[in-house]
């Protein structure tokens, strides 16, 4: 049987222009990955509208995590998940430099790998 290991803070760069996602596991119906973000926030005026369901985990570092029927950003830190259901629209206000943020993200959609 051939196994798949790495460790979750391994390789994590000092800077980076664009947010980093690496694909842990996809299989039966899911789609684990890490998610590197230095100081990335979601474009001003963007939202993201998945159509999958999506569990995410802020594993290092901090976060604003703003939904559209929300007022405020909810700050994050290490330890904080959320579960954001298919069409929740969210964005990522902002993510810390130092450390950076590492996220680890589980995506569903209604059975079905993303």
């Amino acid at each position: 049987m051939l196994s798949n290991t790495g460790h979750l803070f391994a390789d994590i760069p000092a800077t980076l222009p664009e947010e980093q996602f690496d694909i842990l596991l996809h299989a039966g119906g899911c789609r684990l990955e890490r998610i590197i973000s230095i100081g990335h926030a979601t474009p001003s005026g963007a939202w993201y509208d998945q159509d999958g369901d999506e569990w995410v985990i802020l594993l290092q570092g901090q976060a604003g995590l703003r939904f559209a029927d929300e007022d405020a950003a909810r700050l994050l830190g290490p330890g904080d998940y959320v579960w954001i259901p298919a069409h929740c629209r969210h964005r990522v206000e902002w993510t810390s430099h130092d450390p950076p943020a590492v996220w680890l993200a589980l995506h569903l959609q209604n059975g079905d790998a993303r």
